[in-house]
C-alpha cells in the first residue's frame, strides 16, 4: 500500500508549491494600480525634464544682468558743427540704482502702490490677484493689475508686451526663477533701473534726472511719489504733459505709503506735491535733417548708459537761412525742398517741405521727381568725354526718334548753335540729338559715375531728365563737379563719428576725377554760362555762380542745383499729388529764386572761398547789370519793368 501523503502534501507536492486556487489566471492583465503609478513617474519625469529646460533656457536667454544693461539703441543728442542741440532721438536710459544707496522712502513708494506684499511672496501674490479679480469684475473692465514687482520685472526685462496665455505663463516661470536666485533688493534694484517713466526715459536715475535735475539718492519724498505714480501709465501720467493727473496719482501713492505704515497719514497729507524742473531749452525730437542722418548715427555707437552727443556736419546758421528762403518763397501753396552741402558731400543745411509738424516726409531725400533739364548735366559731360567742346556746333532743329519728338520750351529753333549756347538755354531737341550722337550708354554711365544710383531707363527722353531722382542725390552729382572727383557721398556725421560702413563704403566705392582740361574746366564754362546767361541767371550772384534749371513735363517740377564759393545747393519746388505748379513757376523762377535767397546771404556769412575749383580756372567775366542780354526771347520771359526791379534789388543784395 503505498504511503499516504502527509497532511501538509497534495499529490506528492508540498502545500506551499500548490498553485493558489483564487490566483487571476495567466494571461490577465496587471493591476490597475500599477499603470496608475507607472503614468505617474512619467509624469514627473516629463515635468522634471522640461523644468530643466526652462531652467537652461532661462539661463541662455533671459541672463540675470539684462535689466542692468543699457537701451540696444543709444539715445542721442545731436548737435551741429557748433555744437548746438538740434535734436534729440532714442530713449534714455542711466546706470542702475542700488536699493541700499537709496533714500529708503524711495523704494518703500514703489512697495506701498505696486506690490505691498513685496517682502513676503514668491514671486506670485495669489492675494493680488483675487482682489484684482474681484475689482475688475465689479468695474466691468481692466482696472487693477494683480502682477507683482518680480513679474513686471520679468516683463520688461525678458518678455514682449503680448497679452497672452503663454506669455502670462512664461512671465510667471521667470518670476519664480528670479525669486530663487537673487535677493529682494537685488529684484528692486532692477525694476527701478528699467522701469519706463514716460518721455522716452527709463531706469529711476535718467528719471530723476529729467523730471528733477538731482541724482535718485537725492529724491524727496514728494519727488518719489510722483515717479512711483507714474509708471502705472507713464504715457498718460507724464508731468511735462498731464501735471494735474500726475500729481493726483502722487497723492495716491502718499496715501498708500501712509496706509502700509511707511509714513504717518498726517505727514502724506502735510507733503506738497512735486514739480518737475527740466534742465535746459527743450530740444526737438525731429527735423527734417535728424530724420536722415539718424540712422548712420545709430550704427556708428555702441549701446551704452545716459545720452551720447553726436556731432553733424550741419551750420546752424546756414540751416537758419535755408528755413527762411523756403518758408518765405511766394509759391501758391506748392512744397519747396533744399539740400547744402560742401564740395565733398558734407551736408550743412537740409529743408525737405515747408512744415515739419504738417508733414516729416522728406521731399529732399525720400521723393523721387523728374529732374529735367537739370539732368543734362550727364549728356553734355558725355560729350565732352567724347572729344566735343564748348564750342562744337549741335543742330538745334526739330528731331523725331521712335514717334516721339521733343519740343523746345520756347518753340524757337535756332539751327546750328554751339553746345554752350544749346546748354544755356535749356534746348531740348539740341540735347536729344546731342544724346543720340554721344551714345545713350554713355550718357547713363556719365551719371552713374556722378552717383545717380537710381534706375535710369534707356529711352531717348532719358536725356531731358524723365527719370525720377532724389534731390540730395542730384545735388551730390553736382558736388562731384564742383570738387572735381567722383562720386561724391553725402553725408550728415563728422569724419571721426562715421560708422564703420562708410569707411567700407569709401575703401570699395570707385571713383576718379574730372580730366581738367577735357571735362572739368569745359564742364564748368557750361555751368556758368546756364547760371549767368541762360535760363538761370535770376540765381547769379556777385560771387561766381555754376548751375543749371530744370523744369519737368507740365511744370510738376522745378529745380535749380548749382553751386558758390563753397557751397553746392539744391532746390526744388513741386506738389505732393504731382499737379502742374502752373506757367508762372519754372526752374528758371520759383527755384532759381529759392537758391539765390539762400545763397545770398549764405556766401556772406560762410566766409570761404571756392577752393574746390581748379585753381588755374577764371571763370568768365560777368556783365554788369546794364550791359547783360538775356538770350531767352521776350515772350518767354517776364515784362520789362520786373525785370528791371529784379536787377535793381539784385545789385543791392550784391553789396551786402
Amino acid at each position: 500500500m503505498a504511503d499516504r501523503d502527509s497532511p501538509w502534501q497534495r499529490d506528492g507536492l508540498n502545500i506551499e508549491e500548490l498553485p493558489d486556487p483564487f490566483a487571476p489566471p495567466a494571461d490577465h492583465a496587471p493591476p490597475p494600480v500599477r499603470r496608475k503609478r507607472r503614468w505617474i513617474r512619467m509624469g514627473f519625469t516629463v515635468t522634471g525634464a522640461l523644468l530643466l529646460i526652462t531652467i537652461l533656457w532661462l539661463v541662455i536667454t533671459a541672463p540675470l544682468g539684462r535689466a542692468l544693461e543699457p537701451l540696444p539703441d543709444p539715445a542721442m543728442l545731436l548737435v551741429s558743427a557748433e555744437g548746438r542741440p538740434i535734436a534729440r532721438r532714442g530713449a534714455i536710459k542711466d546706470r542702475p540704482v542700488e536699493v541700499a544707496k537709496l533714500d529708503p522712502l524711495t523704494p518703500a513708494a514703489f512697495v506701498a502702490i505696486e506690490d505691498r506684499r513685496f517682502y513676503r511672496h514668491w514671486g506670485i501674490d495669489p492675494r493680488a490677484i483675487g482682489r484684482a479679480m474681484v475689482a475688475n469684475m465689479a468695474a466691468g473692465g481692466v482696472r487693477q493689475g494683480g502682477s507683482t514687482l518680480t513679474q513686471q520685472l520679468a516683463k520688461t526685462s525678458f518678455l514682449s508686451s503680448d497679452r497672452s496665455l503663454k506669455r502670462k505663463a512664461q512671465e510667471v516661470i521667470i518670476a519664480f526663477w528670479l525669486e530663487g536666485w537673487l535677493t529682494k533688493d537685488e529684484i528692486l534694484s532692477r525694476y527701478l533701473s528699467s522701469v519706463y517713466f514716460g518721455d522716452g526715459v527709463y531706469g529711476l536715475r535718467a528719471a530723476a534726472r529729467h523730471y528733477f535735475n538731482r541724482s535718485p539718492e537725492k529724491l524727496t519724498l514728494a519727488q518719489s511719489a510722483m515717479l512711483a505714480g507714474l509708471v502705472q501709465a507713464p504715457s498718460r501720467l507724464t508731468p511735462t504733459k498731464n501735471l494735474a493727473g500726475a500729481q493726483k496719482r502722487s497723492r495716491l501713492v502718499l496715501q498708500a505709503m501712509a496706509d502700509t505704515g511707511v509714513i504717518t497719514p498726517a505727514r502724506a497729507r502735510a507733503t506738497r506735491s512735486a514739480r518737475p524742473i527740466i534742465a535746459g531749452q527743450r530740444v526737438p525730437t525731429g527735423t527734417y535733417f535728424a530724420d536722415w542722418v539718424a540712422p548712420s548715427a545709430s550704427k556708428a555707437f555702441e549701446s551704452d548708459f545716459g545720452q551720447v552727443k553726436v556731432p553733424t556736419t550741419l551750420d546752424a546758421d546756414l540751416q537758419r537761412l535755408a528755413v527762411r528762403a523756403i518758408t518765405r518763397a511766394p509759391i501758391d501753396g506748392a512744397q519747396a525742398a533744399l539740400v547744402a552741402m560742401r564740395p565733398d558731400g558734407r551736408v550743412v543745411a537740409m529743408v525737405g517741405g515747408r512744415s515739419y509738424g504738417e508733414s516729416p516726409f522728406n521731399r529732399a531725400t525720400q521723393a523721387r521727381r523728374q529732374p529735367g533739364s537739370a539732368f543734362k548735366l550727364f549728356v553734355y559731360l558725355a560729350a565732352l568725354r567724347a572729344g566735343w567742346t564748348p564750342e562744337s556746333l549741335i543742330d538745334d532743329s526739330p528731331i523725331t526718334i521712335d514717334g516721339w519728338t521733343p519740343a523746345n520750351n520756347d518753340g524757337v529753333y535756332r539751327g546750328r548753335i554751339t553746345l554752350k549756347e544749346a546748354f544755356a538755354r535749356s534746348s531740348n531737341a539740341a540735347t536729344v540729338r546731342l544724346s543720340e550722337a554721344v551714345g545713350r550708354s554713355n550718357v547713363l554711365r556719365a551719371a552713374r559715375d556722378l552717383g545717380i544710383s537710381t534706375p535710369l531707363p534707356n529711352s531717348p527722353s532719358v536725356a531731358l531728365g524723365t527719370a525720377g531722382v532724389s534731390l540730395l542725390e542730384l545735388t551730390s552729382a553736382y558736388a562731384a563737379v564742383a570738387s572735381g572727383r567722383y562720386p561724391v557721398k553725402a553725408t550728415g556725421l563728422q569724419p571721426t563719428v562715421r560708422d564703420e560702413g562708410d569707411l567700407t563704403d569709401a575703401f570699395f566705392m570707385r571713383g576718379g576725377s574730372l580730366e581738367r582740361g577735357r571735362d572739368w574746366k569745359p564742364m564748368l564754362d557750361l555751368l556758368w554760362a546756364a547760371a549767368n546767361e541762360g535760363t538761370g541767371r535770376r540765381a547769379a550772384l556777385a560771387t561766381p555762380t555754376f548751375g543749371k534749371t530744370g523744369t519737368s513735363q507740365d511744370n510738376r517740377d522745378a529745380l535749380f542745383v548749382g553751386f558758390a564759393g563753397d557751397l553746392v545747393v539744391g532746390v526744388w519746388v513741386g506738389r505732393d499729388d504731382n499737379k502742374p505748379l502752373g506757367k508762372s513757376m519754372s526752374g528758371g523762377t520759383a527755384a532759381a529764386q529759392i537758391w539765390r535767397a539762400f545763397m545770398a546771404p549764405s556766401v556772406s556769412i560762410d566766409g570761404r572761398s571756392a577752393t574746390a575749383l581748379p585753381r588755374d580756372y577764371q571763370p568768365p567775366r560777368r556783365q554788369a547789370a546794364e550791359e547783360r542780354r538775356s538770350p531767352i526771347p521776350s515772350d518767354w520771359t517776364e515784362p520789362d519793368w520786373i525785370e528791371d526791379a529784379a536787377e535793381a534789388l539784385e545789385r543791392l543784395l550784391d553789396q551786402f
